[in-house]
């Protein structure tokens, strides 16, 4: 059994992209996240300990995402997961959705993005 924990619209600002002023200024950045656990444990328990902490995962998040500015989206969001999955040993998968709301394409259009699902490798 998987049970899923969902995180959306966490907005960020970031200077990922391949034009030059994307690194200089840096645009706004939205991340939906799902992480695949088993919280049966802590549906039971009420307590945080058996589950995973909503508001350490937007920070391991956040952080991977800030901290080193990539040209790709792909990379961005590959970072997340990898921390994610790095730093909450309960997750056995996660999908990261990251919206690039303002990219710099010759178009109208509502919105771009990636959406990347990694799963937990066996030890």
């Amino acid at each position: 059994m998987t049970d899923t924990i969902f995180i959306k619209g966490v907005v960020i600002h970031a200077r990922h992209g391949v034009m030059e002023h994307e690194t200089e200024v840096g645009q706004r950045f939205v991340i939906d996240l799902e992480l695949f656990t088993d919280l049966s444990e802590s549906s039971r328990s009420d307590r945080l300990a058996d589950t995973v902490s909503y508001s350490n995962v937007v920070a391991t998040a956040t952080a991977a995402f800030k901290d080193t500015n990539y040209k790709l989206l792909e990379r961005a969001a590959g970072a997340v997961a990898d921390a994610i999955l790095a730093a909450f040993p309960r997750i056995r998968a996660v999908k990261v959705t990251v919206h690039k709301p303002h990219a710099p394409i010759a178009a109208i259009f509502e919105d771009v993005g990636v959406v990347l699902t990694r799963n937990r490798h066996p030890s």
